[in-house]
């Protein structure tokens, strides 16, 4: 079979200066310089922009990270002694005392989940455990300290709701679409009415093509 000349290669790119453990990356994904990201799942078509970061995560497809965003910053333990490192990575300090598995399983076990075409802005702190829906869009220098509806807009220090990004019944019908699961040749023709139709226009279209597939 000829090779479909639409589509450019499926594979991730990483810059040389990203570092990466225990991560999975969909097609398409882009990884920007100095970008850290440890143990996070990363879905199709989703970037990251230079210097942002992420631990224990859940991220969907088609998500916008911006630069110097944080994705489940950093949690210390406030009821021990210190919250400095040293009683969670002693290694670093001495030897003979490992990582603390306790504390990393109490990490890992507040993952943060991002759902589909979400847009991290520049600076945004997203904490441990926090959920945000598809569609969302979190400002920039936004802390996130509590869940996020799905198609929200929040900012703030706290982050607080600024406005939902559609009304209900059309954010509603976007999560039944999920256009971010469709193959690459229905998204390739999708893309020239993303860019020009009314969202309306453009559900009730390809509500329409859905049926009838």
């Amino acid at each position: 079979m000829a090779e479909d000349l639409r589509f450019t290669d499926d594979e991730p790119r990483i810059h040389p200066t990203a570092e990466l453990k225990g991560c999975r990356l969909g097609r398409h994904v882009t990884v920007a310089e100095r970008v850290i990201l440890r143990e996070v799942t990363v879905g199709d078509y989703s970037y990251f922009e230079r210097h942002a970061e992420g631990i224990y995560a859940r991220i969907g497809k088609f998500c916008s990270i911006a630069a110097n965003s944080r994705i489940n910053a950093l949690e210390h333990p406030l009821e021990r002694v210190t919250t400095h490192k040293v009683s969670y990575r002693p290694n670093e300090y001495f030897r003979y005392l490992g990582v603390d598995p306790g504390f990393r399983e109490r990490r890992q076990a507040k993952a943060v989940t991002i759902g589909h075409d979400v847009w991290i802005g520049h600076g945004a702190v997203i904490l441990p455990g926090v959920t945000i829906g598809s569609g969302a869009v979190v400002g920039a220098n936004a802390v996130v300290t509590k869940d996020v509806n799905a198609y929200a807009i929040v900012a703030g220090a706290p982050a607080r709701l600024l406005r939902p990004r559609f009304p209900a019944d059309i954010a509603a019908r976007l999560e039944r679409l999920a256009w971010w699961d469709w193959p690459k040749e229905t998204l390739f023709e999708a893309v020239p009415e993303m860019q020009t139709l009314e969202i309306g226009a453009f559900l009730d279209k390809w509500e329409a093509a859905a049926l009838s597939r």
